[in-house]
């Protein structure tokens, strides 16, 4: 290890004073964590041996047995830094001796696809969390990241949903912040308290990356004259994240008059309930219906442009618009729709009687006997039935008292988006 990095650091013991302060906040911290965690649940803690997870490791190790949970830990190692195999060392001795399980993971960081190389270690980090089973994925994200948060969002001029930063609790995605009320200096007051060790990321002081510049040269001088600038911070993004609650409020209350179910209208969203909505309520109605489909949210500019080609194109425009990697808005018979589906190469199975057949795409054909619907089995033949992609032309006699149509017809009338036909 080279003594000029110092991938590991210590604090020695600390003062009575500090120690009272740890004390309030493992107080503060067991009811705050009573109201969330149930007795037998799984937790899973975000260690990546840094000042912030030592100080969480070492507090769910006092709560556990009070509260009664279970906990281990996850390590990722991103292979991005020199030390990554001594923190992994670390990691491994720190659990060992407060008797929490360990499991490292190792991931590759795609730092070519134009996204930063902060942003893909992080999207690897999440994979890694989410792809482990738990109840909650603890992650040791405290006050002043919050600060920092709402600074970045504010400065790529992000909405409400943005501007809320992170939630203490999101039940969605299992993740649970229990240190988001908590400043990075109690923490260290904390650690100095008990003695912990921990690590000394040498990235975090790299300025060219926007939040280690946030917090290195914007902060400090904006805390020399506002002294609790993160706190203050902290609770506006508070705020943002109650009115981002009301906007989807709102938004479900302006999806109820079309009179679809939940699961109608996620499938697909009515013109007419756009059109009668005054601009801000529909992008605001818009953004919630790509939020409910998991979509990354675009742009104030790139969502006006969507909105007003939905709502303006002439009628028989074939609109298209892509949203991501894998995903389209497209528009048909006065609804909008999201089109998940890629593109294939043309394919041709033959089924041998099982009940799932599995299609390139991964996705199955799933076969049930029935009485008095469907194919007839003693006319078909097993070793008659061929599944393929569409080629055109193709004629079908659903009913053996009319005359045979064409399948592009039989769709049309079944209300199949075109961009669906061709997998029917």
């Amino acid at each position: 290890m080279s003594d000029q990095r110092h991938p590991v650091k210590k604090r020695a013991a600390g003062t009575s004073a500090a120690a009272s302060d740890s004390s309030q906040l493992v107080t503060g911290l067991t009811a705050q964590l009573g109201k969330i965690i149930q007795p037998g649940q799984q937790l899973l803690l975000a260690y990546s041996g840094g000042l912030d997870s030592c100080v969480l490791l070492h507090l769910l190790v006092r709560l556990r047995s009070g509260l009664g949970f279970d906990f281990r830990a996850l390590h990722v190692h991103h292979g991005l830094s020199p030390n990554a195999d001594d923190w992994v060392q670390f990691c491994e001795k720190t659990c060992a001796a407060l008797d929490v399980p360990l499991r490292v993971v190792r991931v590759d960081v795609a730092v070519d696809k134009g996204t930063g190389i902060e942003a893909a270690a992080r999207h690897a980090r999440y994979q890694a969390l989410f792809e482990s089973e738990a109840d909650f994925i603890v992650l040791a994200h405290h006050q002043d990241d919050q600060a920092e948060t709402l600074l970045l969002q504010l400065l790529r001029g992000a909405g409400v949903k943005g501007l809320a930063a992170m939630a203490m609790v999101d039940p969605e995605r299992r993740l649970l912040r229990p240190l988001l009320d908590i400043s990075r200096g109690e923490l260290l007051q904390y650690a100095t308290a008990h003695g912990l060790d921990w690590i000394e990321d040498e990235s975090n002081l790299d300025r060219r990356y926007d939040r280690n510049y946030l917090r290195h040269e914007v902060m400090p001088l904006i805390q020399a004259r506002f002294k609790s600038a993160s706190k203050v911070l902290a609770r506006t993004a508070g705020h943002m994240a109650e009115s981002a609650v009301l906007l989807d409020d709102l938004a479900q209350i302006d999806a109820a008059c079309t009179g679809l179910s939940a699961s109608e209208i996620r499938q697909r969203l009515p013109l007419d309930c756009l059109h009668k909505l005054a601009l801000p309520r529909a992008r605001n109605l818009l953004r919630w219906w790509l939020s409910l489909n998991q979509l990354e949210m675009p742009s104030a500019a790139r969502l006006a442009e969507m909105l007003d080609q939905l709502l303006c194109a002439r009628e028989d425009a074939a609109i298209s618009i892509k949203l991501g990697a894998d995903a389209h808005l497209k528009r048909y018979r006065d609804a909008v729709y999201i089109d998940f589906r890629c593109s294939s190469a043309p394919f041709s199975l033959l089924w041998s009687g099982q009940p799932q057949l599995e299609l390139p795409d991964g996705s199955f054909l799933t076969f049930e006997k029935r009485t008095g619907a469907g194919l007839a089995c003693a006319r078909l033949g097993v070793e008659k039935l061929r599944i393929a992609s569409r080629e055109g032309g193709e004629r079908f006699k659903p009913d053996a008292s009319r005359p045979t149509r064409t399948l592009k017809h039989l769709l049309q009338e079944a209300n199949i988006p075109p961009w669906e036909r061709q997998w029917s």
